[in-house]
């Protein structure tokens, strides 16, 4: 099992814009020290909560500072921008990173980002997939293009310039593109399977119940067989919410406690995604389950694993016995209430957690 990182990121709205950034870099630095393999960065355009109002620009202020990470897009939401811009934006990324780049994708989930952008009511599902088209059109096609859907339009017939190169969207260091992945936030998720069918990857939410994780690699497989590509768990990721301390009281107050980041993350997740989004289904195990018992307690108890070293390695043998074998954990990461707790968490997991856990499942 290899270990990742995924930050959405999630700080109070009352923080300063200019310290989470700091705070968010400083984890993507501490994690690449560490030897995370991979660290995805989510954005978004109209939430202070989360105030990465682009994940390509921020990973870019990462690219000649880290050394062995791999940068992923966590996602890009492709609704919300001109697939040509895309495009470019990513390849140049790419190249910064000299192939040291995943292409994470995905419609948006915030709502007011969807309205702000004028897609509320539109099939976000058919633009993500029309824009996709277009971005690998663009990657594998000579100018001038000339790619015409119902969402956007991409040509520089009229203007192109070819021998001093005018006209011209770059190619990715990557060939022919960087790897692709998707996230997924639905039980059975249909778009597992569609994305499966294109050479694609899910990354499975850390906000769902273990049930409806391991939901998600029935329909990788499913994607797969249709179009005789191999299946392998390798190429799964898995996020989980995740605390590892020195002590009880630590993992009890900062992992679990209502005052805690982790209680602060899913309140406000909560409130999205049951409250404005109808997607309280996300959080029960049966669907019976009146709305009313899914309480902060009780979303901390079933999706936060907390406790010291030992506590949390069986608990994440117990996980994967759950969901059963997937290649990487993408360890959540949560707003640093206390620095020094938030970072050596991260030092437990990298240097005993994960190797803990791989020698019990005989890697």
């Amino acid at each position: 099992m290899k270990l990742g990182m995924f930050m959405m990121p999630l700080h109070p709205p009352s923080r300063l814009l200019v310290e989470t950034l700091r705070e968010d870099r400083e984890a993507v630095l501490l994690a690449d020290r560490l030897g995370f393999c991979e660290a995805f960065v989510g954005e978004h355009v109209t939430d202070a909560a989360e105030p990465i109002s682009s994940c390509v620009a921020f990973l870019a202020s990462l690219a000649y500072e880290t050394k062995s990470i791999h940068l992923g897009t966590g996602t890009v939401n492709l609704p919300n921008t001109h697939p040509a811009m895309v495009a470019a934006q990513v390849a140049m990324l790419d190249h910064m990173l000299e192939g040291r780049f995943v292409f994470g994708i995905s419609p948006g989930g915030l709502m007011s980002d969807v309205e702000v952008f004028g897609n509320l009511g539109k099939d976000r599902t058919e633009m993500l997939v029309e824009s996709m088209d277009m971005i690998l059109d663009i990657w594998e096609k000579d100018p001038p293009y000339d790619l015409i859907g119902k969402y956007w339009t991409v040509s520089t017939a009229k203007t192109m310039i070819d021998e001093i190169g005018q006209g011209r969207i770059a190619k990715p260091f990557q060939r022919p593109h960087p790897p692709i992945a998707v996230t997924a936030v639905a039980p059975f998720s249909k778009g597992v399977t569609e994305a499966a069918k294109r050479g694609w990857h899910p990354i499975s939410a850390n906000f769902l119940l273990p049930k409806w994780v391991a939901s998600h690699w029935p329909k990788y497989v499913e994607g797969c067989n249709a179009v005789d590509l191999p299946a392998s768990p390798e190429h799964w990721r898995v996020a989980k919410s995740i605390f590892v301390a020195d002590n009880d009281r630590d993992a009890r107050e900062y992992g679990k406690g209502l005052n805690g980041p982790y209680a602060f993350y899913f309140k406000q997740l909560m409130r999205k995604l049951i409250g404005s989004n109808g997607r309280s289904n996300l959080f029960k195990p049966d669907q019976s389950m009146p709305d009313s018992e899914i309480t902060l307690e009780y979303a901390l108890d079933q999706l936060v694993i907390a406790g010291t070293v030992s506590e949390v390695v069986d608990r994440l043998l117990a996980f994967r016995d759950q969901i059963g074998d997937f290649g990487t954990l993408l360890y959540a990461c949560h707003d640093w209430i206390d620095p020094m707790l938030g970072k050596r968490s991260m030092e437990l997991m990298a240097t005993e957690v994960i190797p803990r856990v791989n020698q019990a499942l005989g890697r």
